[in-house]
């Protein structure tokens, strides 16, 4: 049984290979998502079976490779010019912004609860019912309705 050198499998299906990439995570990283799909191909090329379709099983690596390149992507610093101040981590949020830890006390106490809860926590309505003593839909009726009256009540982007 004649099997074709792996260099020829990269010579034929490279530029396939190459447009997959760069449609999944763009021009930048497509090169990368490129050379990552032939080093994974190439460890795995010897257990292909003879039968396969070499092209679609190339696609499928190239595609999962370059996810992995986006989302390695994503992780990175991103470096600027200037950092943002940051709060101490122990310094009382209300003093930040005070106007907003205002508005969120005058929400009725079901709806301050839901969003601190889901909003500010970062629970699932279902967790956030099973605190407040009611359903997950009433849960996330009382965050959506606290939200709208926050909203009404706190204008921060039209008085900036």
């Amino acid at each position: 049984m004649w099997v074709q050198p792996f260099e020829d499998v990269v010579a034929q299906h490279g530029a396939t290979v190459l447009r997959v990439c760069r449609a999944v995570v763009g021009p930048v990283d497509a090169e990368d998502a490129w050379s990552e799909t032939f080093l994974s191909a190439l460890r795995a090329y010897p257990d292909l079976p003879a039968d396969a379709n070499v092209e679609a099983w190339l696609v499928t690596i190239a595609h999962r490779r370059a996810i992995d390149v986006g989302r390695a992507r994503s992780r990175r610093p991103v470096p600027t010019d200037t950092v943002p101040e940051r709060p101490a981590t122990h310094a009382d949020p209300a003093a930040r912004d005070p106007d907003l830890w205002d508005a969120l006390q005058r929400l009725p106490t079901k709806q301050r609860q839901a969003v601190a809860y889901h909003h500010i926590a970062g629970l699932p309505f279902a967790d956030i019912a099973e605190l407040l003593g009611n359903s997950p839909e009433a849960a996330r009726r009382a965050a959506a309705d606290g939200l709208k009256t926050l909203r009404k009540h706190y204008r921060k982007d039209e008085t900036a």
